[in-house]
């Protein structure tokens, strides 16, 4: 098993690109099972999720090529549509294929899902809908079954709560559903939004894109012809250098970026003193005087995102004064405040809030990643922290970060990855 190990204080300075974003290329990878041709995607992250979820494909029948960011599916043959536990277990992402593989085939079982332990993710609210457009569904041996042999039909769907996945999983059904379907309470993310602009590539109207309400007109059944396209820059690769650029106070410029992704992130650096300048594709931050405290309280988008708050509290501990950081989205998603304590952060917790006192002087320790969001903080707070930080059980780095070490020591970061 791989670690990370960084020498710190850290002074970051140069330039990286960021990658495409893992949350936007897994539904549009599944989105490929509503197709029967060949289609391309590019800016394709090579992460450890996309070929957990290439996998699954191969095992459904689908046939790809995966090079240098340039991704070639053909799910033409697809004979199999049983996602099997041993590979949904290791990534939540899987259930993204349900919606889809019902939609084209009328039949597909799919176990039901593992991934980081943040939290409570229910996928009731994915069968609700789905119920509600036709299908019968059943759960059997830790497996969804899910069956509608005369396809789906378009409804109108009120979500009871915002889900990503779960709005991204019934538009994808919705595509190929018979009639419209209307759908109340969708997600605005950016990933949510690119997977409609492709869909409606592909032919399908689609009314509302970028609003909390959609209007799909499905094709019944009709495959779709999805044309090549791009996945858009991972927003949380961004943030997570912007705060590894902050927490150094380094000046760092990002290319491959889209900065109206990162309006809440921004916002956040700049309370927190620091200054950032957009270019065409790019960002430049530089570094604060000093860092002052903030507050944050994690929300749907175009709110903070949870996936940047564990950044952000490795960030509070070089902040000067209390910083106040509100998790409302998931219950478990401090975990890594204990492995920050290890290093000497100064953080209380009561219940969904963390208060932190800064700025603390941390002290190179052995941590331990719990989530993929945790992991980085614990190499953010490595970066400043004086000594050597060990970082153990990085697959879940892996799982998001296409070669962070490698990105990191570009812009002059002692740090190694080594084998336990």
């Amino acid at each position: 098993m791989d670690y990370l190990s960084i020498s710190g204080p850290a002074r970051l300075k140069g330039e990286i690109t960021i990658s495409g974003a893992k949350n936007a290329a897994l539904p549009l990878i599944a989105a490929t099972l509503l197709s029967d041709e060949p289609c391309s995607l590019e800016n394709v992250p090579n992460v450890a999720d996309i070929h957990t979820l290439l996998k699954l494909l191969g095992k459904l029948g689908g046939k790809f090529i995966f090079e240098d960011h340039t991704l070639s599916i053909d799910n033409e043959a697809i004979d199999n549509t049983v996602a099997t536990y041993d590979i949904v277990k290791t990534m939540r992402a899987s259930i993204l294929v349900l919606g889809p593989l019902l939609a084209r085939f009328g039949r597909c079982e799919v176990s039901l899902p593992g991934g980081c332990a943040i939290g409570q993710r229910p996928i009731d609210l994915h069968l609700k809908a789905l119920e509600q457009m036709g299908a019968r569904i059943e759960i059997k041996n830790g497996y969804v079954v899910a069956t509608a042999p005369d396809g789906l039909r378009g409804t109108r769907i009120i979500f009871d709560k915002v889900t990503v996945t779960g709005s991204e999983n019934i538009i994808m059904a919705a595509a190929l559903a018979k009639g419209k379907t209307e759908l109340i309470n969708v997600a605005k993310e950016p990933e949510v939004v690119q997977l409609c602009e492709v869909l409606s590539e592909a032919g399908v109207k689609i009314e509302g894109v970028g609003s909390d309400e959609l209007i799909v007109h499905g094709t019944d059944r009709e495959p779709l012809k999805l044309k090549p396209f791009s996945i858009i820059p991972d927003r949380i690769e961004a943030g997570t250098y912007l705060c590894a650029a902050a927490i150094t106070y380094s000046n760092v410029t990002l290319h491959n970026v889209r900065a109206d992704h990162l309006d809440a992130v921004t916002a956040k650096l700049h309370e927190a003193g620091c200054r950032i300048e957009n270019g065409v594709g790019s960002m430049t931050i530089y570094p604060a005087a000093r860092l002052k405290a903030f507050e944050i309280s994690t929300t749907e988008y175009p709110g903070f995102p949870t996936d940047m708050q564990a950044q952000f509290m490795a960030l509070a501990t070089q902040a000067e004064g209390v910083s106040i950081i509100e998790e409302r989205l998931f219950e478990n998603r401090f975990m890594h405040v204990s492995e920050l304590q290890r290093l000497g952060a100064s953080i209380h917790l009561k219940g969904h809030t963390a208060t932190l006192n800064g700025p603390i002087q941390l002290l190179g320790a052995d941590v331990m990643a719990t989530d993929l969001r945790a992991s980085s903080a614990l190499v953010l707070a490595g970066l400043a922290a004086s000594g050597t930080t060990n970082v153990h059980r990085i697959y879940h780095l892996d799982r998001g970060y296409e070669a962070l070490h490698e990105k990191l020591k570009a812009l002059g970061a002692d740090i190694k990855r080594l084998k336990e």
